[in-house]
């Protein structure tokens, strides 16, 4: 799994026909709002070349990527925090992801009707985090009013977190997400109990028309600007474009990207910022049987990375067996990498590294 990425934005912005494209999937996408009331989801293999390399290098039967998993969530509204179209049961779904993917519309088109009447991307992203912070702000008061009242025991543990959650109160109160507060390491624990929705990392996506996907235009770079300024990735996609290349085979994709000047298709770009977004890292277990790709968060140690294979793996971790993939491609494969001296003997404090290419020994 790579990660769990919630699509939210207002009505009629293109969340659904992006999704649709991304995924390949046959949802309803219709010019009205609340299309999607149920949240679609859909798995998207994460393309990574070097899975191909080594696949093809150790001639494998099976080879397995990497997945992400998209979560297509109904268009949010002001009043959402509220209950105002469907939203109580709309931020229930954002709850449940590990990161957002923010599509604002960057486009004129007469024929869709935004639901503000005109296109303002910076004013629909306000109108959604307007509405995630009072959902915060509510669940943060919440807490607060239960919190102070045990407080009243003289407890210093809870006096301390009665402080905390007065400063996260007021930091939403002024209209800041949560992911903007600024708290002590041993605070952070206390944020993390809350699942606040504001927390989540967000990836901002510019819906642009095809004309403008090269270049941008000026609406695109406000959302640029504004991601900046939140440390937020942005990546900007053409939902008409992508749908256009989901029917392509890909010899006609290839074509297609080349005449439009691009390198990759846009599920590409997001999913390579939304790593980057997460900090996400891949390592590989490379084998004739099967070559597959694995997610982990950087700063991840061999132990950890063992178990997402299976908790076996790492309870009785014994030792990593690494080769970094440019030595394994270099080498040919691992009896050469091993035989040079390459292959290295790695113990529970080792943190794995993008590409590492591992075979875990275990006992259990």
């Amino acid at each position: 799994m790579g990660f769990r990425c919630g699509i939210v934005g207002l009505p009629n912005v293109g969340k659904s026909t992006i999704f649709n494209a991304l995924t390949a999937a046959q949802i309803e996408s219709a010019n009205y709002p609340f299309c999607t009331i149920e949240p679609n989801v859909g798995m998207v293999p994460v393309p990574d070349a070097r899975l191909d390399v080594l696949a093809e290098m150790v001639h494998t039967q099976n080879k397995v990527p990497a997945q992400m998993e998209f979560v297509d969530i109904a268009g949010l509204v002001a009043g959402a925090s509220k209950g105002e179209g469907l939203g109580n049961q709309f931020l229930g779904h954002i709850r449940q992801v590990d990161a957002i993917a923010h599509v604002v519309r960057c486009f004129e088109d007469g024929n869709i009707v935004h639901v503000a009447g005109s296109v303002d991307p910076l004013r629909d992203i306000e109108v959604i985090d307007t509405e995630l912070v009072l959902a915060d702000l509510e669940t943060v008061e919440r807490r607060l009013a239960k919190t102070a009242s045990q407080a009243k025991s003289g407890d210093k543990k809870l006096r301390a977190q009665v402080a905390v959650l007065e400063r996260l109160r007021d930091h939403l109160d002024a209209g800041r997400p949560a992911r903007l507060f600024s708290c002590a390491e041993q605070e952070a624990a206390l944020l993390a109990e809350l699942f606040l929705l504001t927390a989540k990392p967000v990836l901002y996506v510019a819906n642009v028309a095809e004309e403008d996907l090269a270049a941008g235009n000026p609406w695109v770079e406000r959302v640029a600007a504004r991601a900046a300024d939140e440390g937020a990735q942005m990546v900007a996609i053409s939902g008409a474009i992508e749908a256009e290349l989901a029917a392509l085979d890909p010899e006609e994709r290839a074509e297609y990207l080349a005449e439009l000047g691009l390198r990759e298709p846009g599920l590409h770009r997001l999913i390579h910022a939304g790593y980057r977004l997460l900090g996400l890292i891949t390592f590989f277990t490379v084998g004739e049987k099967e070559t597959r790709a694995w997610t982990i968060v950087e700063g991840t140690r061999a132990p950890q990375a063992a178990g997402k294979i299976h908790s076996d793996f790492e309870r009785g971790f014994i030792r990593a067996e690494v080769i970094a993939y440019d030595d394994f491609v270099a080498c040919g494969g691992e009896q050469k990498a091993r035989e040079k001296g390459l292959m290295r003997s790695e113990g529970k404090e080792y943190v794995v590294r993008d590409g590492d290419c591992i075979t875990f020994r275990f006992n259990v």
